[in-house]
């Protein structure tokens, strides 16, 4: 007799699911109890860092319409459709999904002012007049409570973050919105690089699987006008590229790549973490890895450029760690925020990623590997790295973008009769998140 279709995803999935909600209630619930002592963790809604501002915006009904069309007809389209149309309508329902979701807090809130504030890399623009001269100087203004020490984030990251800003001011699309749009853009991109890469690495059906998920990651609630949606679109693309010269024996891609992946490290200092990723793509390429080996070549000139420009990278590290402890970091308990960092991945990963990591773990073959479970593995170990660190109290939901979108890289795990299901989910939490609260940064 054949088993009866199931109504509801699995119970080891459930409990999953469970247990990664439940982490977050705990670190909301101690969060608030820890306010009330006097001993607060620095989160506006904690563990997010947020304020709690329920509301509409004109990006509402957008988002909703997103959200529906791709649970309704995503994971169709995505099984019938030619790839390359569908990784172009890929790109442009994720490039929907995020600026429908930040223009819920309005055109100037989520998009135009954004990247304006003090804290941020445009508020520094203006005074960027000799590029040579702000690299060869930049360490020197990386410490806080000096004249002229760097903005927050600009102290926060290496220079290339500060540059990408600037070159864009110098071509004509100063202000606000031109850099709020290019971060959504840009953005983008993850949703034609990590189910790319997918299919290079392991099987077209798996990829296809990926593309609904990536397209509905809630963590574009942060996407959206934030320099690290920016960050995430630059490295997925060149993981994508590193797996297209690892996988078809392209050195010239490798190449790309390794050059993309090496100037991350430029934009923010935890980048380097994407090695992980890297050595993901290079476990899973199959025959032809050794085409991967090309990416130093494409990886030194990004090096030696900074390099020979007066900025040294260590340098800027180490001042960066003595920055981060001159601020609110120093308040900021490693005891609460070393688990309850792990728990705001259930907002910005979403509930599916405790489904696909719990399977992924489970599929795990050592003379088997498949980018299906050693992409989100490699992903959940760069997370794990950068938590223990103890470099990222709080603000990662934001801050580990770049990592979190490699777990819908194994969306392929989820049964195809829980997809939707799991879709759903996924969306709801980005609308709850961008309707309750107001985001930061």
């Amino acid at each position: 007799m054949s088993a009866r279709p199931r109504n509801r995803p699995g119970r080891a999935d459930l409990v999953a699911v469970a247990v990664a909600v439940g982490l977050f209630a705990l670190a909301a619930i101690v969060g608030a109890v820890l306010h009330r002592m006097g001993r607060p963790v620095y989160a506006g809604a904690p563990p997010l860092l947020a304020q709690w501002l329920p509301h509409v915006g004109p990006g509402t009904p957008l988002a909703l319409l997103v959200a529906v069309l791709v649970w309704w007809r995503g994971p169709a389209t995505a099984d019938r459709l030619a790839w390359r149309p569908l990784l172009a309508l890929s790109y442009v329902a994720a490039v929907g999904w995020t600026l429908s979701l930040a223009l819920i807090d309005g055109w100037q809130r989520g998009i135009a002012d954004r990247l304006t504030t003090e804290h941020e890399y445009l508020h520094e623009v203006p005074g960027i007049t000799d590029i040579p001269a702000t690299l060869a100087t930049f360490t020197t203004r990386i410490l806080d409570f000096q004249p002229d020490s760097w903005t927050t984030h600009v102290s926060a990251h290496p220079p290339g973050a500060l540059l990408v800003f600037v070159w864009l001011d110098r071509a004509g699309l100063g202000g606000g919105a031109w850099a709020g749009l290019l971060c959504i853009l840009v953005a983008g991109l993850v949703a034609v690089a990590v189910p790319h890469t997918v299919r290079l690495l392991g099987t077209d059906r798996a990829a296809r699987a990926v593309v609904p998920f990536v397209v509905l990651f809630p963590g574009a609630v942060w996407f959206g006008a934030s320099a690290d949606g920016l960050f995430a679109g630059v490295t997925a693309t060149g993981v994508a590229l590193l797996a297209h010269g690892a996988s078809r024996g392209r050195a010239v891609a490798a190449v790309a790549g390794g050059a993309l992946l090496a100037f991350g490290c430029y934009l923010s200092y935890g980048l380097v973490l994407m090695a992980a990723l890297a050595l993901g793509v290079v476990v899973s390429a199959g025959p032809r890895w050794r085409t991967a080996l090309w990416a130093p070549a494409g990886a030194v000139p990004v090096v030696a450029a900074f390099t020979v420009s007066g900025f040294d990278w260590f340098t800027g590290y180490h001042l960066l760690i003595e920055r981060y402890y001159q601020g609110i970091a120093a308040d900021r308990a490693y005891g609460y925020w070393v688990w309850a960092n792990i728990a705001l991945m259930v907002v910005c990963a979403g509930p599916a990623a405790a489904v696909i990591l719990r399977r992924a773990v489970t599929a795990v073959r050592p003379r088997a590997r498949h980018a299906g479970w050693v992409l989100p593995l490699a992903a959940a170990c760069a997370i794990i790295a950068a938590d223990l660190s103890g470099y990222s109290k709080a603000e990662v939901e934001r801050i580990w973008l770049p990592f979190a979108v490699w777990l819908t890289a194994g969306a392929a795990l989820i049964p195809p009769a829980d997809r939707r299901t799991w879709l759903a989910v996924q969306a709801i939490v980005a609308l709850t998140v961008n309707h309750l609260l107001l985001t930061v940064w």
